[in-house]
């Protein structure tokens, strides 16, 4: 079994390293949970990095 896993934007699904094209998954995880999670753990960086850019400017 492979040892990292993706998350395929194409399928919305977890896949093992023999799957799609990279270009088309996020990843590689360590785990089957955290590439099932891909999706919640991109959209709360992003919000840390908008909060972070606000303080940076003086927007907060």
């Amino acid at each position: 079994m492979s040892d990292r896993w993706w998350f395929c934007l194409t399928h919305m699904a977890v896949e093992p390293d023999e799957g799609c094209p990279n270009k088309d998954r996020m990843g590689p995880y360590e785990t089957r949970e955290a590439a099932a999670n891909a999706l919640k753990t991109a959209a709360e960086r992003n919000e840390a990095w908008r909060e972070e850019d606000k303080a940076w400017e003086g927007d907060d």
